[in-house]
């Protein structure tokens, strides 16, 4: 599979079909034993096996997890901060906090609340937002519909589209939720027992696809 350059990739299948430890072996989390993982950054190409997470990071990938992993007993401020630990990150912190703050005023908002206090759809923007403190180039998002209300996915998931757009970033979004992912997505993968088992190049492709009724619709 390949995500291009400026463009949001989805990455569907229901649970326990391989989407988040996809994601962890493209961030060094979890080490495959064959195959290679490649990306290309200002022209360069580099392989992620066997490079540990921080140096993928450090490389221009970004990842925000299942689950948000926050620090709860930190202030939004002091979560966003510990995102740009990024060497060549660190001097812009407080433009990019800044920069956090315009895209997702809400965080402005609750600056000095805990995070662990926030509700569930203020935890996910913190999440993305503490991603793009890094300055990734590459931007992997893990479910981040889980446990939020119909209306919050719908606002998540417009808030990542403007993140993309404004950034000219490339974007790979593991998602159950097959409605509101193919709403962005430029094109999408259909993972199934840990195989991609089907690649469409659009919107239609995946709606009218035989796998995709029968994991989500029962036909």
């Amino acid at each position: 599979m390949t995500v291009a350059d400026s463009e949001i990739v989805a990455l569907l299948g229901t649970n326990g079909n391989g989407k988040s430890t996809l994601m962890k072996c493209i961030m060094g989390m979890v080490r495959p034993t064959s195959g290679s993982i490649r990306v290309i950054i200002d022209g360069k190409e580099f392989e992620l096996v066997g490079k540990t997470t921080e140096a993928i990071v450090e490389l221009g990938v970004g990842f925000v997890p299942e689950g948000r992993r926050l620090f709860p007993r930190l202030t939004v401020t002091e979560n966003l901060l510990m995102g740009a630990f990024k060497k060549s990150a660190r001097p812009k912190k407080d433009r990019n906090l800044e920069f956090c703050f315009e895209i997702f005023p809400r965080l402005a908002e609750r600056r000095n609340q805990l995070a662990g206090s926030m509700s569930g759809g203020e935890q996910q923007m913190l999440a993305l937002a503490r991603a793009l403190m890094s300055e990734p180039r590459l931007l992997l998002i893990d479910e981040p519909s889980v446990g939020l209300s119909p209306l919050l996915v719908a606002r998540t998931i417009d808030k990542i589209k403007e993140m993309k757009e404004d950034l000219q970033l490339s974007v790979l979004m593991a998602e159950q939720n097959f409605t509101q992912a193919i709403r962005i997505a430029n094109r999408g993968y259909v993972i199934v027992h840990g195989h991609i088992e089907f690649e469409g190049q659009s919107a239609d492709d995946l709606n009218n696809n035989e796998i995709i009724q029968q994991l989500y619709f029962g036909t």
